[in-house]
């Protein structure tokens, strides 16, 4: 039996901030850098879902026979809505280049100690991808099958529109493009909602439970479009994610809920793009 002593050693602890924003003038930056990095990506995709919310609700036509599409074609000309779909893709990872250039900026960090500070380092040395994928598979089991009987509850409650996961005209190129839809979405989402914002909070001084509550009230907002049932879903499932990640089972490892976030996006668009259209009615999608 270890002694008292070595069990201490192995616990996990979690790390300090790199450089931690001690004066006044500090923390005024990164709170100004924490609502510019939102304001080119999440933070605006949920001032838009709100006002949306706010459209669908004040309707004539009541929520639950609205619909919302996701992965739309973007022209009638095949190689050229691939072209466009491959931008968007592109496009909407800027931000999380962005928000890991300026976690990497400060004197004490760098690029590479940056992923492996926040767990986004497969490839590195070191890395443990087997243990990263297990745990994203367990989690995209856990959200995956509830997250799926609560929208079909909302569809019924009439709080949940329509949702079209893909619009995307039959090509040969549709069921890759929806793929990497999907691990665009993991990344955007998780690194900038939970691990960036995690290491920007903690330079405030803020408390595990205020940054849970605030990552997953922030997933939710920017699925409001969807309506009030998708807002609640991921509401909860930004709190099992945040929770995770500053858990000692998580620790601060960000690639485990890029995994389960990008598994449970490419069975929702790939499933939808290959279900029949009798399946999708009798299922409510």
């Amino acid at each position: 039996m270890p002694d008292a002593q070595t069990t201490t050693a192995r616990r996990w602890t979690p790390p300090g901030p790199a450089a931690p924003a001690t004066t006044p003038s500090d923390r005024r930056r990164a709170a100004a850098e924490i609502w510019i990095v939102l304001g080119l990506s999440l933070g605006q995709s949920a001032v838009y879902a709100v006002v949306n919310i706010i459209a669908r609700l004040s309707a004539d036509t009541p929520l639950a026979e609205q619909s919302a599409t996701l992965n739309a074609s973007q022209s009638e000309r095949s190689l050229l809505d691939l072209v466009y779909q491959l931008l968007g893709v592109f496009f909407a990872l800027v931000p999380v280049a962005l928000a890991l250039y300026l976690l990497s900026g400060r004197a004490s960090a760098t690029w590479l100690g940056t992923r492996r500070r926040i767990g986004l380092d497969w490839g590195l040395r070191g890395s443990r991808p087997g243990r990263d994928l297990a745990w994203g598979v367990a989690l995209a089991a856990a959200i995956g099958i509830p997250g799926l009987a609560f929208y079909l509850l909302g569809r019924l409650l009439g709080i949940t529109v329509a949702v079209e996961a893909s619009a995307l005209n039959s090509a040969w190129w549709t069921v890759p493009v929806l793929v990497l839809a999907a691990l665009q979405n993991g990344l955007l989402e998780e690194v900038v909602a939970v691990a960036y914002l995690h290491e920007r909070t903690r330079d405030l001084g803020w408390h595990r439970v205020r940054f849970v509550v605030a990552s997953a009230l922030l997933r939710g907002s920017y699925h409001l479009y969807q309506g009030i049932g998708p807002f609640v879903g991921n509401v909860v499932m930004g709190v099992v994610f945040a929770w995770f990640y500053t858990s000692r089972w998580g620790r601060h490892r960000v690639l485990p809920l890029v995994v389960a976030h990008t598994l449970l996006d490419v069975v929702a668009f790939v499933g939808y793009a290959l279900l029949p259209a009798g399946a999708k009615e009798a299922l409510g999608l």
